[in-house]
């Protein structure tokens, strides 16, 4: 039969012919990304000397999370600061194995563990854009926002010349009574509470501190409006709670879209926060445009000030948009990393009663029993060496990743484009190559000479970073800190309750799994 009977056969053999060729393209960028690019960059770091567990097409993910899984229920002594094989089993067994400097693999992608201080200070110490920070996916913007945290290149410098000016530290210090007002309002309800109960109160500090600190920023950061500032930190904390069931899901292509029960708590959550926000800020430009006095001396007073200020033309400028994102950043992170050191230091404090005794003689001797100053804060020096030796064991963030942005030699190692850079900050906080074999012990006075003389390496503590990009709030974490502490010590003595557990467990940030309980008691006025 001829084929003119037949038209569409000459019509479908080109688009079958057109199929075949779009499947056989995809199925070998398929091969290449899984297969074929994963084995030939495994077999390039061999080569070098760099090995680690091998690649695998299927299940390569199963080996970390059966560890994860294994180590879930472990508990430490309180004399331990060793939570390593608790919350970093995997990474612990890789160094054992492979070295500090060893390959993993998240996926098709190639992760470098960087365990030694002279690659890290390369890397963190780059002004030229060679590593990035990685895509930190939508649960996690939806949390901090595209601010200083996660822009790069001319975008990172433009938001930093907006947001440098309000943390500077003449700036700082004319909030450290607002931090102490909001202090004391927590330690009043304290010393309430144990007078009502002979003298002493069992109080699980670690909740009352994330209330504390955000009440904080919400003073310090939005002044005036800080009723709706809290409500954003309300929504936050539901957030933070979201972005860590998401990461420790199983998921699936395009799970961060798909409209299931979270993603649509997600998004409702940033709504608000966004809308809550943009509300505080129109009113402070409607303000300022009314002749009200300016945009305020708060945080984002600051900030609008410098972003309406411009720098140097537009490109200083920041939309509302960005404006938004910086205040997400600097409220998620200046208070839940800041009520994290505070617990921590508590801890370490209420296991320690000779430092604690110091701290307290110290705290008597500068500030006295009147007003906590930002001049008499940052006369504290013991104070400073224990929060110091407090991020170096119990630090917020336990991973720093960057992703190399081209091909690169990172000391005498070729790094393929694409690799993401895995810093372990809390395993390095106990290196004893560079912290002395004292490394797994609390032991403030390594501070005394500055955070620069306290390790072998000048970059060792890396709580906030460093380099360029270190944090751009972390005087206002150590003031904030100082100041809680300050006014803790003058009324109360206190140790670890009998009951606690001593877990550690990391949540995005490093907490106590099941709080801290801490028994105060009352000092004598």
């Amino acid at each position: 039969m001829p084929a003119e009977s037949f038209p569409m056969l000459g019509v479908g053999a080109p688009v079958a012919a057109a199929l075949a060729a779009v499947a056989a393209a995809w199925l070998w960028a398929a091969l290449v990304r899984r297969v074929l690019r994963p084995y030939a960059v495994a077999r390039a770091f061999a080569r070098q000397g760099i090995r680690g567990p091998p690649y695998r097409l299927v299940g390569g993910g199963n080996e970390t999370k059966e560890m994860l899984a294994a180590t879930s229920g472990d508990t430490l002594d309180r004399s331990s600061h060793d939570f390593i094989p608790r919350v970093m089993p995997h990474y612990q067994a890789w160094t054992k194995l492979y070295g500090k400097v060893c390959l993993t693999w998240g996926g098709t992608m190639p992760m470098l563990c960087v365990g030694s201080y002279d690659m890290v200070k390369r890397i963190l110490s780059d002004r030229s854009g060679l590593f990035r920070k990685p895509d930190p996916g939508p649960a996690i913007l939806a949390l901090l926002g595209m601010g200083l945290v996660f822009t790069d290149g001319e975008d990172w410098k433009r938001h930093r010349r907006v947001v440098h000016p309000a943390f500077a530290m003449d700036k700082l210090k004319t909030m450290a009574s607002t931090m102490a007002a909001c202090a004391a309002e927590v330690i009043g309800r304290w010393e309430s509470l144990a007078a009502a109960a002979a003298g002493q109160v069992t109080v699980e500090v670690g909740e009352q501190f994330g209330e504390l600190t955000a009440d904080v920023i919400a003073h310090t950061a939005f002044g005036s409006s800080y009723r709706q500032g809290k409500e954003v930190f309300l929504a936050q904390r539901e957030l933070q709670g979201l972005a860590f069931a998401f990461f420790s899901s199983r998921r699936f292509p395009g799970s961060n879209w798909a409209p299931t029960e979270s993603n649509l708590r997600r998004w409702r959550l940033e709504r608000k926060v966004r809308d809550t926000l943009l509300g505080i800020i129109h009113e402070r430009l409607a303000a300022a445009a009314g002749g009200g006095g300016g945009y305020g001396g708060d945080l984002l007073g600051l900030m609008l000030e410098a972003n309406a200020a411009g720098g140097d033309g537009k490109a200083a400028v920041m939309s509302m948009d960005e404006i938004v994102d910086e205040c997400k950043t600097f409220f998620f992170a200046g208070h839940d990393t800041t009520s994290h050191l505070l617990t921590w230091a508590m801890f370490l404090l209420g296991t320690h009663p000779d430092w604690q005794r110091r701290l307290r003689e110290e705290v008597l001797r500068e500030c006295g029993g009147g007003a906590i100053t930002g001049d008499a804060l940052s006369k504290l020096k013991l104070t400073t060496m224990v929060l110091y030796e407090t991020l170096r064991l119990y630090g917020a963030v336990t991973l720093l990743a960057r992703r190399a942005a081209a091909d690169t030699e990172l000391c005498g190692v070729r790094v393929p484009r694409g690799t993401m850079l895995m810093i372990p900050i809390a395993m390095l906080h106990r290196d004893e190559d560079a912290w002395g074999a004292d490394a797994g012990e609390f032991n403030p006075l390594r501070f005394k000479d500055g955070v620069g003389r306290a390790a072998a390496h000048p970059m060792a503590l890396l709580a906030f970073a460093a380099g360029p990009r270190s944090c751009i709030g972390q005087d206002f974490a150590m003031m904030e800190a100082k100041a809680a502490l300050a006014l803790i010590l003058r009324r109360f003595e206190f140790e670890v309750a009998p009951e606690y557990v001593h877990a550690p467990a990391d949540f995005l940030t490093l907490q106590p799994m099941h709080g801290l309980p801490i028994v105060l008691k009352l000092l004598d006025p």
